[in-house]
């Protein structure tokens, strides 16, 4: 039987397709966490109340910036974290 992350159940890659499992897990829990503040914080400072069923054009411009500075800054974490750790490992 195959995994899900490639390969068949043999000892030697064993561990490898573990590791890649819980790698690709923990970067799900990560993605999901970051939308989930994303989602509040934007929601929170954009939209005032739910008066109408779409949103105002202001509200949607609000939103669109939020999103994208959150991207932003999760981008450059992300790339911090990615020096550190190639440092951390010379």
């Amino acid at each position: 039987m195959t995994s899900l992350f490639g390969g068949g159940g043999s000892s030697s890659s064993g561990g490898l397709n573990q590791e890649r499992l819980e790698m690709a897990l923990t970067e799900m829990d990560t993605v999901t966490d970051l939308f989930n503040r994303m989602v509040a914080s934007c929601q929170s400072k954009c939209i005032a109340r739910y008066g109408e069923a779409d949103l105002s054009k202001g509200e949607t411009v609000c939103i669109d910036r939020c999103v994208s500075k959150y991207h932003e800054v999760y981008g450059k974490v992300g790339d911090k974290l990615k020096i550190r750790g190639e440092g951390m490992q010379r």
